[in-house]
């Protein structure tokens, strides 16, 4: 949930960088820091952990002077909460100065690479290593859009960076990579700024360029340049956003869950910002207040959670038993609360409540976790509201999802976050009872660390296809959505996000099940919406793709990239990219929210508030 603003113009710039840093404390950050560069004073570095108030401080009792800057709020991801790992960060010759939102999938090679060519490295951050591979390339071009542009063609992941050297003091180079970081510049009169995030620089203008995907962006007091990573010139919109907060929210978007659909690459992020140990195979949930010894002793997990979070729940399932080897069972809050559940038995004291919630103030969650109470059992809230009921009630702690504001009533990108917290949480309970080792751990943090980038290789690959797909099939009356295992969920998740916001029947049924019921159904107007990712079942499911096929149902199915075998067989193919098993269900939703929302938008729905539904249920 990092924070960047840039500056450079005729005002001083450390008033400009510091309000707009504190314009994006929203977004959650755990220190910060700006640089400031004037041709008397040098590059003046000021950086702070804590709040934002911390750095303000050290800014009055040595205030930097100039007119252009950058600023910086950061929430770690590689690398603890200290001074020497904020933002910005430094090439070895102290002369180039980087702020980065995102995550840098190889960092560790980049750096063996450039501790064997002799730099030395001042933290622990993969920030860093941007800093020292641009002002590596800067000794040889002497040319900082050059250098940034050869740098980050060996960046692997989503990134949104800003760079400025002291050598070429009237240039801002900014540049994004993915979809985990957004860049937009705000366009002045002989000035101009730059901003994560619109809210930054709406004090002093709204007229903003949106960087895409390989753009990079030579801003000047006087004007702006935009290019390709290969450097082909390109001219990107000028965009006029309104004052009212909410419209400018929106942005250029036409619906909240279109927005936040997007903003996914970067929720998941930042649900693992300051998390993972990738040198060391370690995770850490900061606000969990169960200790190895504690967790040691979680034998049985109830998991309860209502909706989209009960999806979420059902896959931290698969999670926990197979990388933890502790048993969860699964429950709908609101049955829950009134089965008398037994939590305890014999007097052991080896069990764990375990909640799902997206507002933190569901009152059957909240009723599920008051009885855990009553029984002795602690509880523990994976939630993304922060101070919420189930953030407070959750006597061993919540684990914040760090997703933002969701304004769209059908989840999106909290569940993603939900499945990944859950992963996360299920690492921390394998570390604590040794059924993985540091090494087994580090290769499921490396593909935690790649996901993001995978998920906006997702969203900006298979948007067509669900696009001509939604314009195919929004007429229709019924929908199957088919999956087995840990991709069951998230048929359920598909179906009921189609019903929600397109008012369609859609039903989620694990695949195996078909023949029992549901097959009748299967005509050729019906569309059958297949989850075959290649896993161990993956035979099976293709064995299930016949049967629709036999019966002339329409399969769309979703599987890997490059399955040919599925794609012949299949009406319609989806292709997604590969990952680890336990985490693939967090990309193969992702079609199914974009063809739901499309589909919903071309029956005239009302994308973003649905009839009848409330995006937080505070009543039974």
């Amino acid at each position: 949930m990092c924070g960047i603003v840039g500056y450079i113009g005729g005002r001083e710039a450390t008033e400009v960088v510091l309000n707009g840093l504190q314009r994006l404390e929203y977004r959650g950050y755990d220190s910060a820091g700006i640089a400031i560069y004037h041709p008397d004073a040098g590059l003046q570095l000021r950086r702070s952990v804590g709040k934002l108030i911390n750095l303000q401080q050290r800014v009055q009792a040595d205030p930097p002077r100039g007119r252009v800057g950058i600023g910086h709020t950061r929430w770690a991801t590689h690398g603890g909460v200290t001074e020497q790992n904020a933002h910005p960060h430094r090439d070895a010759s102290g002369t180039i100065v980087v702020i980065q939102n995102g995550i840098v999938e190889n960092y560790l090679s980049l750096k063996g690479r450039l501790i064997e060519l002799g730099y030395q490295f001042e933290s622990q951050t993969d920030t860093e290593v941007i800093a020292k591979l641009i002002g590596h390339y800067y000794q040889e071009q002497r040319d900082l859009v050059a250098a940034t542009r050869q740098a980050l063609q060996e960046l692997r992941g989503g990134n949104a960076v800003v760079a400025f050297c002291i050598h070429e003091p009237d240039t801002l180079v900014a540049a994004r990579l993915g979809n985990a970081g957004g860049i937009a510049i705000g366009l002045g009169d002989n000035e101009q700024f730059i901003a994560s995030d619109i809210p930054a620089i709406l004090d002093y203008t709204r007229n903003l360029i949106f960087l895409e995907d390989h753009d990079i962006a030579v801003v000047r007091r006087d004007e702006v340049t935009i290019t390709r990573l290969d450097g082909t010139p390109v001219t990107r919109a000028v965009h006029s956003i309104a004052w009212d907060p909410v419209a400018a929210a929106k942005g250029d978007y036409r619906h909240f869950m279109h927005k936040e659909i997007d903003e996914q690459p970067r929720a998941l992020m930042d649900v693992l910002r300051g998390r993972i140990d990738q040198e060391r195979g370690l995770i850490t949930l900061e606000d969990l207040r169960l200790d190895d010894q504690d967790l040691r002793r979680v034998r049985r997990i109830y998991a309860i959670a209502c909706g989209t979070a009960w999806h979420a729940a059902l896959v931290a399932k698969f999670m926990i038993e197979n990388l933890a080897r502790v048993r969860v069972e699964v429950d709908y809050a609101s049955e829950f609360r009134y089965r008398q559940p037994i939590l305890q038995s014999n007097g052991e004291r080896d069990a764990l409540i375990l909640t799902f919630t997206q507002s933190g103030e569901t009152v059957d969650t909240l009723a599920g976790m008051e009885e855990a109470r009553r029984q002795g059992v602690p509880s523990v809230a994976i939630v993304n509201a922060i101070g919420s009921q189930a953030a407070r009630l959750a006597d061993g702690g919540p684990i914040y999802l760090h997703a933002g504001p969701e304004i769209g009533v059908a989840s999106t990108k909290a569940f993603t976050s939900m499945l990944v917290a859950g992963y996360l949480f299920a690492l921390r309970l394998a570390q604590a009872h040794g059924t993985l080792t540091p090494a087994q751990i580090r290769e499921h943090i490396q593909a935690l660390v790649e996901l993001p980038g995978k998920a906006a290789q997702v969203i900006e690959q298979v948007t067509p296809v669900c696009v001509e797909l939604a314009e195919r099939y929004y007429r229709v009356g019924n929908a199957l959505f088919l999956g087995r295992q840990i991709n069951y969920p998230i048929a359920l998740e598909g179906a009921l996000k189609l019903k929600e916001i397109s008012y369609i029947h859609a039903e989620g049924y694990p695949a195996g099940e078909m023949k029992h019921g549901p097959i009748a159904l299967i005509d050729e107007g019906m569309p059958v919406v297949c989850i075959a990712t290649r896993d161990h079942i993956y035979e099976k499911m293709i064995s299930n793709v016949e049967q629709v096929r036999a019966r002339h149902g329409q399969v769309i199915a979703i599987g890997h990239e490059g399955d040919e075998l599925l794609a012949a067989k299949a009406n319609h193919f989806i292709g997604v990219p590969a990952t680890l098993p336990l985490l693939q269900p967090v990309l193969n939703v992702i079609p199914l929210q974009i063809f739901a929302y499309h589909v919903a938008v071309l029956r005239g729905c009302d994308v973003d508030q649905p009839r009848n539904l409330a995006k937080s249920v505070t009543v039974e």
